[in-house]
C-alpha cells in the first residue's frame, strides 16, 4: 500500500499510480486538442468547409463521413464542431451540437428528445423536454422551440447513422427551415458510417430532401499510428514504457485495417495489466497480453445481449473456422453444425431461412462478414460468412454465457 494510515487516508486503497501520470487521455471519449490530432489534415478541411458557415450564423452544409472503425471520423467531427463553436462565439454567434450514438438511441422519438434536451435552456425556451411522457409529435414542437430561442445554429452529429431505425428524421431536420418548423436558427447533419453503401438505403422521400457533402476516411498506416500514440505518450509516466512498446502497438492495430482505437485501446490495457502485475514498466509482453484482451472486450461488446440463438449461430461457425483450413462458410454448412449445436443444448432448431437472416444482422452489426456468390447462370446465389475476429478470442467470449459452456 502506497499511504500511510496517519495520513488519514483509507488504507486499502493506493493513492499514487507507478505507470499512469494522466490515463484519461488513453480515453476513447478524450477528444485531444488540435496538435495531437495526426493524419487527418485533408479530413479536417472538408469538416471545416462543411460547418464554416456556422461561424456566422448561417446554415451549415450537411454532410456524411464513412470509414472503417478507428479512422478518426467521431473524434474529427465533434473536434471541428468544438472549434466551430469558439469562433463563432466571438461574433456572439450561438451555436449548438448534440453528439448521438445511433447504435443506442435510433428512434426517431430518442433523436428528437435528445437533441432538444442537450440544446434546451429553460430559462430562455421557456419548455422543458421530460424523458418520457410526449409522443414524438410533441417532441418535436418542443425541438422546434428550443433550437429556436436557444440557438443560431444547431449541429447533429449521428455516429453510427447506419442504425437508425427510421430516416424520417432526416427529412425533418434537414427540412425543418423550409417547413417553416424553425424561422431564427439553422440545422446541419453530420452523419457517420462504416457502411458507404448506407446512403442507398435511405427512403426515396430522404434522398430526395437531403442533399449533402460526402466524405471517405482511409485507415491509419502503421507510421500514422505511431504518431498518434506518441501524441498521447504523456499518458504515462517517463521512462514508463519501453522503447518497442508504441511500434509494436502500431503494428498490431495497421494488421487490423488501421483502428486508431484499437491502438489506444491496446495501450491502455497494456498499462493496466503492468499496474496490475506490480511491474515497473510496460513491455512488449504485456502489449501482446492487452491485445488480445482489447479483441475480446470488443466482440463482447458487440454481441452484449444477443439472443441465445445468435450465439449459437456464432459458435457453430466458429467451431467450423477452428476446424477447417478454409475461413468462410456457406449457409447451409453453418446451418448443420447449428443443428448439431442446439440438440446438445436443447434449443429449439430455427429454420435454415431464420438462421440465415440472423447472419445477415451479425453481418450488419459487423460481428461478421457476409458475401453473397454466383452459382452461374440460371443457379441463383448463395451467401458465404466468415469470422472477422480471431476464433479463439470469439470461442473464449462467446463460452463465458454458462448456457453455451456446457457444450463443451
Amino acid at each position: 500500500m502506497a499511504s500511510d494510515e496517519s495520513d488519514g487516508r483509507d488504507p486499502l486503497f493506493r493513492y499514487d499510480d507507478p505507470i499512469f501520470a494522466d490515463e484519461r487521455l488513453l480515453e476513447i471519449t478524450h477528444l485531444p486538442g488540435p496538435d495531437r490530432i495526426v493524419g487527418r489534415d485533408d479530413q479536417m478541411l472538408r469538416v471545416a468547409d462543411a460547418l464554416n458557415p456556422a461561424i456566422f450564423g448561417s446554415k451549415p452544409s450537411h454532410l456524411f463521413i464513412f470509414g472503417k472503425t478507428g479512422t478518426g471520423k467521431s473524434l474529427i467531427s465533434r473536434s471541428i464542431t468544438q472549434r466551430v463553436i469558439t469562433e463563432a462565439e466571438r461574433d456572439d454567434i450561438n451555436v449548438k451540437y448534440a453528439f448521438i450514438d445511433c447504435g443506442e438511441q435510433n428512434t426517431e422519438a430518442s433523436i428528437v428528445k435528445t437533441v432538444a434536451q442537450v440544446v434546451n435552456e429553460p430559462e430562455r425556451s421557456g419548455v422543458t423536454v421530460p424523458d418520457r411522457g410526449l409522443g414524438t409529435g410533441d417532441y418535436y414542437k418542443r425541438l422546434w422551440d428550443v433550437i429556436d430561442h436557444c440557438t443560431d445554429v444547431t449541429i447533429v452529429i449521428l455516429d453510427e447513422i447506419d442504425m437508425l431505425e427510421d430516416d424520417e428524421v432526416l427529412r425533418k431536420l434537414s427540412r425543418a427551415g423550409e417547413n417553416r418548423r424553425i424561422s431564427d436558427s439553422s440545422i446541419g447533419i453530420v452523419g457517420i458510417s462504416n457502411k458507404i453503401d448506407f446512403p442507398d438505403n435511405l427512403s426515396e422521400r430522404v434522398k430526395s430532401s437531403l442533399s449533402r457533402d460526402e466524405l471517405v476516411f482511409p485507415p491509419y498506416d502503421a507510421n500514422q499510428l505511431i504518431d498518434i500514440l506518441n501524441k498521447r505518450r504523456d499518458a504515462f509516466h517517463e521512462e514508463v514504457i519501453t522503447d518497442e512498446v508504441i511500434p509494436l502497438t502500431a503494428a498490431l492495430a495497421a494488421q487490423e485495417h488501421g483502428d486508431a482505437r484499437k491502438a489506444i485501446d491496446i495501450l491502455r490495457n497494456a498499462g493496466r495489466l503492468a499496474k496490475k502485475r506490480n511491474d515497473a514498466r510496460v513491455t512488449e509482453e504485456h502489449v501482446r497480453a492487452a491485445k488480445e484482451k482489447t479483441e475480446a472486450d470488443r466482440f463482447s461488446e458487440l454481441i452484449e445481449g444477443s439472443p441465445q440463438q445468435a450465439k449459437a449461430i456464432l459458435y457453430a461457425l466458429t467451431l467450423l473456422t477452428e476446424n477447417s483450413t478454409e475461413d468462410e462458410f456457406p449457409t447451409k454448412i453453418i446451418y448443420s453444425q447449428y443443428k448439431q449445436i442446439t440438440g446438445q443444448l436443447e434449443l429449439d432448431v430455427l429454420s435454415e431461412r431464420r438462421v440465415q437472416e440472423i447472419l445477415q444482422e451479425q453481418n450488419f452489426l459487423n460481428v461478421i462478414q457476409s458475401e453473397r456468390e454466383g452459382r452461374g447462370r440460371g443457379r441463383g446465389a448463395h451467401a458465404k460468412h466468415r469470422l472477422l475476429e480471431d476464433p479463439e478470442i470469439v470461442k473464449k467470449v462467446l463460452l463465458r454465457d454458462s448456457r453455451l459452456s456446457m457444450e463443451e
